[in-house]
């Protein structure tokens, strides 16, 4: 499968990747329960994962100004993992100190700023080093690599961490750095070495600008929010459902956990590689189909009852598409990344897919408490159509291989650049206030669920007032995308009104 040292290279950064987010995200909340640390403080911990949700803020800044050795991402990546290998090692230092939970706090915190950092540059330089070919197979195996580590470190650390010590398993995941950091140095460098950003502010306005001046830009981004949008709603309680349906805990951990991941590991591989063999366009359709109509297969289970088999089969059927969607998105997000604003194209194409799945699961447990198990999964059939009306825009059944980096010709009117900063001010506006009544909405949808009262003029105030660090987190979140609206369309009216030069379209694209 690795037909080039490039493509390995690429591939197996992934363990460095995997790695701290199984740790900062399962293991470590895990080893405070077990050592008697209060639930309250440990659901704290969930505040370290936030860098790679707002991993995009300072990816500009790594487009801007590459370190003066290992090439324009590899030094990124490097330093990185010398600063993981240092907090995991810490981190094992004071593993016989559970008592020391605020240290343990503050370094998983910094590990979290750290491996986001290192996702931003991998995926940077995966964008850069690639070739077109390569990228069906390096979205697969970085994929079941990612999963592996995440598996060895939030998985296998905590069944070892019981039998030895805490101490002797963050020790050995540290020492899992130094092979990845040999690997870092020897990776090779792009063949065609893209134009850095001249200054930070074009690494800032610049990917902006540069993606929304590509043709039917809007549509592709809608696309990426939509695509996936039936699949999040029915995975964002599948365990629920499972428990409600009176399937015993055995059960639905075989399910959950082992069928899972192998359904989801074949089927983005397969996904991933399918894509070299069908053409990017195909594949998306095939998938896109396949997605939604996998949750027919819960819709069953709900009809029939606690039955093993088919439940078995409708687990597998659904991750195995919801993998197989995943891994052409996946070559999707590589072709859509121009290699020039690499570090911070991918960092919001990212952040933007995943926001369908932070929000999936409020409304789906309002709707599935409404309308019974059975009628939710045929509902989610429905509400997976507009993400391929998005795709019928730009990538018609037709089109095996689609054209991202094309000019969108000029149709819009002139504007002066006080006109274009009062309109995407109001854009931002309007984004903050749409982000605002959304997660008050959600909440509001959550606690109505327990309390059956629908308040949501509190979860306004509530928000508007934070008064801990969850509250903090997301007004920042509702601010930080009111701010990204607010700067897309500022490119989009820019480009669209001739304020700014279309960049050139990058070779291969």
């Amino acid at each position: 499968m690795f037909r080039s040292w490039r493509l390995a290279a690429v591939c197996l950064q992934q363990i460095a990747s995997g790695l701290p987010l199984g740790l900062v995200w399962i293991a470590i909340p895990t080893w405070l329960t077990q050592v008697g640390v209060d639930i309250k403080v440990v659901g704290l911990f969930t505040l370290a994962q936030a860098p790679w949700s707002f991993k995009f803020v300072w990816s500009p800044l790594m487009d801007r100004y590459p370190l003066p050795f290992l090439g324009r991402k590899r030094g990124w990546i490097f330093v990185s993992q010398i600063l993981l290998l240092g907090l995991t090692l810490w981190l094992a230092g004071v593993s016989d100190h559970p008592d020391a939970v605020w240290v343990i706090g503050a370094l998983c915190l910094a590990m979290g700023f750290a491996a986001a950092t290192q996702d931003i540059a991998i995926d940077a330089y995966a964008v850069e080093v690639l070739r077109k070919e390569e990228h069906g197979a390096a979205v697969g195996a970085r994929t079941a690599l990612y999963r592996a580590a995440m598996f060895i470190s939030g998985g296998l650390a905590i069944t070892l961490g019981a039998q030895y010590s805490w101490k002797a398993v963050n020790f050995a995941l540290a020492l899992v750095y130094l092979p990845m950091m040999f690997v870092t140095v020897r990776s090779p460098e792009p063949e065609a070495l893209p134009q850095p950003p001249r200054s930070l502010r074009d690494a800032v306005w610049g990917p902006f600008v540069g993606f929304l001046a590509q043709h039917r830009a809007l549509e592709i981004l809608a696309f990426v929010v939509l695509y996936k949008l039936s699949d999040n709603l029915t995975q964002a309680l599948t365990g629920p459902f499972l428990v409600q349906t009176g399937f015993s805990p055995a059960d639905v951990g075989v399910g959950r956990s082992g069928m899972s991941v192998a359904a989801t590991l074949i089927g983005t591989f397969c996904g991933g590689m399918l894509t070299t063999t069908l053409g990017l366009g195909r594949a998306l359709w095939i998938f896109g189909f396949l997605q939604i109509f996998s949750n027919l297969g819960y819709a069953l289970v709900a009809q029939l009852g606690p039955n093993r088999a088919v439940m078995y089969a409708a687990v597998a059927f659904e991750l195995g598409s919801s993998g197989l969607g995943s891994g052409a998105f996946g070559v999707l997000l590589l072709r859509l990344t121009q290699k020039r604003f690499s570090a911070t194209q991918f960092a919001l194409l990212t952040s933007l897919f995943s926001v369908p799945r932070i929000l999936a699961g409020p409304p789906a447990g309002f709707l599935a408490d409404t309308l019974g198990w059975r009628d939710f999964f045929i509902l989610t059939l429905p509400l997976g159509i507009p993400g391929l009306v998005m795709l019928a825009r730009f990538v018609p059944w037709s089109m095996r291989e689609p054209k991202f980096h094309v000019a969108e010709p000029f149709t819009g009117v002139s504007l002066t650049r006080a006109q274009l900063a009062v309109r995407a001010a109001l854009c931002g506006a309007v984004a903050w206030l749409a982000g605002l009544a959304t997660m008050a909405g959600l909440e509001a949808l959550r606690t109505y669920r327990a309390k059956h009262v629908f308040d949501f003029g509190a979860q306004v105030a509530t928000i508007l007032t934070p008064g801990n660090l969850g509250a903090w987190t997301t007004f920042a979140g509702i601010l930080l995308f009111a701010i990204s609206v607010g700067f897309m369309a500022a490119a989009t009216l820019a480009v669209r009104s001739g304020l700014v030069s279309v960049p050139a379209a990058e070779p291969g694209a």
